[in-house]
C-alpha cells in the first residue's frame, strides 16, 4: 500500500450500507486499485464529526492520497475537505443521474399504476388466469420427482380445423401471457422506466394483434385490440412527456461517458456538458411537466457540478463507486438466500424452478464428469420436466429484440392459418 502511494497516492472510496430498523450504519472505505479495505465500521451517527474521526487515521498513515470517491452526502463532504485538506473528491455520476431522475421516476411511476389500472379496467377478465377447479401442482422435481407427462399421439389424426383452432388458442394465450407480464414490470431508475417501457411494449402488442386481426379477426383479440388501444391513448400524452425527460438523462449519461470517444480533458468533458444541460433547458420550455423535469435536472447538475469532472484528470479515478457498491448489493442477496425473504429469490425460484436450489458444480469439466453418471433415461426426463415448467415465461422478457422477434413469430404463425372474413 505504501508503494501505491508512491506511486501517485491511494485512490479511496467511501460507502455505506443503509441501515435497517434504526440500527447503527455500516461504512466501508476502499482503495479502488486494488479492493481492499483501508476501514470500516459501524456508525451510529453520520454528521461531520463522526466522518473525521472515521477518517482521520487513514490520514495520519501518511500515504499520500490522490482522490476520493463518494455519493454527494453533504457532512461526508465537510469531513473529507477537513481531513484530506486539498485532495479531489469526486462525485458519484450515477448517483448525480439517480438524484436528477427523481421527479421523472415518480411521474413514470405513477404513469405505470395509471396505465395498468386502465388495462385492467378494459380488459380485466380476459387476461386474468382462471382459476382451476383443484389445485394444481404442474412440475415435481427433486429424489422423488413426479412422473414426465407422456406425450400422446392420437390414434386418429386430428382434422386441419381442429389443428387450425389449437394452433390459434396456443397463441391467443401467448399473447394474454405477454400481456399480464408487461403488467408486472419495475422500474429502476435513473435509466430503466417501468413506465416508459410498459407503454412501449404493449404498443408492440397493439401493432402485433392489429395484424393478426387483419389475417382473422378471433373475439377476444378484437377485444384485447380495442382494451388495450383505450389504455395507451389516455396515457400517450404522459408517455411523449417521459420519453423525452429520460432521452436528456441518456444524453446526459453519453456525455459524460469516454467509451467511444477521444481522449477529453476534464474541461473538455465540462463544455459537452454544459452545453447538453442548455439543450435540456430550452427544450424544457415545450410543457409545464418537461419545465418541472428540467429545472430538477439543472439543479441537482450546478450542486454536483465541482465533483464530476476529476475523473477525466486523474488516472484510475472512476466516474462512480457501484462496483463497491455491488458487494453490498451481493450481501442482501446472500442474506436472502440464507433467510427466505421475498424478492429476487423468489422470482428465481419461479421462473427457474426448484433446480435453483440445486448447488452448481464450479467449473464446465466436473459438469459433464457429474451428468455423465446419470441415466440417460432420467436425464431425458429431468430435462422435459425443466422445459414443462419454462415454458408458460418464454414470453417474459425484457429485451426489445427478443420480444419483437417472438411477436413476429406470432405473426407469422397466425398467418399460415386458414383465413376469414366473418368476425
Amino acid at each position: 500500500m505504501e508503494e501505491l502511494g508512491r506511486q501517485g497516492g491511494l485512490v479511496l472510496s467511501a460507502d455505506g450500507l443503509m441501515p435497517e430498523g434504526g440500527e447503527a450504519q455500516l461504512w466501508v472505505v476502499r482503495e479502488l486499485r486494488t479492493g481492499w479495505t483501508i476501514r470500516s465500521g459501524w456508525m451510529n451517527s453520520q454528521d461531520e464529526t463522526a466522518f473525521v474521526e472515521f477518517l482521520q487515521p487513514i490520514a495520519d498513515w501518511g500515504v499520500p492520497i490522490a482522490a476520493v470517491m463518494s455519493d454527494k452526502q453533504h457532512a461526508l463532504l465537510l469531513a473529507v475537505a477537513s481531513v484530506f485538506s486539498g485532495v479531489p473528491h469526486g462525485f458519484c455520476q450515477f448517483h448525480y443521474l439517480d438524484n436528477a431522475a427523481e421527479p421523472i421516476a415518480a411521474a413514470d411511476e405513477q404513469m405505470k399504476i395509471e396505465l395498468r389500472q386502465r388495462v385492467r379496467a378494459e380488459i380485466g377478465g380476459l387476461i386474468r388466469h382462471k382459476q382451476a377447479e383443484k389445485p394444481v401442482i404442474p412440475v415435481v422435481t427433486g429424489l422423488l420427482p413426479s412422473p414426465v407427462p407422456a406425450i400422446s399421439t392420437p390414434t386418429v389424426p386430428l382434422k386441419p380445423e381442429t389443428s387450425a383452432e389449437q394452433e390459434r388458442e396456443s397463441i391467443v394465450q401467448d399473447l394474454l401471457a405477454r400481456v399480464r407480464y408487461l403488467l408486472t414490470l419495475k422500474g429502476r431508475p435513473p435509466f430503466r422506466m417501468a413506465g416508459i417501457e410498459m407503454f412501449a411494449r404493449l404498443h408492440e402488442v397493439v401493432e402485433c394483434v392489429r395484424e393478426l386481426v387483419d389475417h382473422f379477426p378471433e373475439a377476444r383479440l378484437l377485444k384485447l385490440l380495442d382494451g388495450l388501444q383505450t389504455a395507451l391513448t389516455a396515457n400517450h400524452s404522459a408517455y411523449d412527456e417521459l420519453s423525452q425527460a429520460a432521452q436528456w438523462l441518456a444524453d446526459l449519461a453519453d456525455t459524460l461517458d469516454p467509451d467511444g470517444k477521444p481522449a477529453r480533458s476534464a474541461e473538455q468533458v465540462r463544455a459537452a456538458w454544459t452545453d447538453c444541460l442548455a439543450r435540456i433547458e430550452t427544450q424544457g420550455q415545450n410543457s409545464p411537466r418537461l419545465q418541472q423535469f428540467s429545472a430538477k435536472i439543472c439543479k441537482v447538475s450546478k450542486s454536483y457540478a465541482p465533483g464530476l469532472f476529476h475523473a477525466y484528470d486523474i488516472p484510475n479515478l472512476p466516474r462512480t463507486n457501484n462496483d463497491r457498491e455491488s458487494e453490498f448489493r451481493r450481501l442482501r442477496q446472500r442474506l436472502l438466500s440464507t433467510t427466505g425473504q421475498v424478492g429476487a429469490t423468489k422470482r428465481l425460484l419461479l421462473r427457474g424452478g426448484a433446480w435453483e436450489l440445486i448447488p452448481g458444480l464450479p467449473s464446465l469439466a466436473e459438469t459433464t464428469a457429474a451428468i455423465s453418471h446419470v441415466q440417460h433415461d432420467q436425464f431425458l426426463q429431468e430435462r422435459q420436466r425443466v422445459r414443462i415448467h419454462r415454458a408458460p415465461f418464454r414470453l417474459h422478457t425484457r429485451s426489445v429484440q427478443q420480444s419483437k422477434r417472438q411477436l413476429k413469430k406470432l405473426v407469422q404463425r397466425w398467418k399460415t392459418l386458414p383465413a376469414s372474413r366473418d368476425p
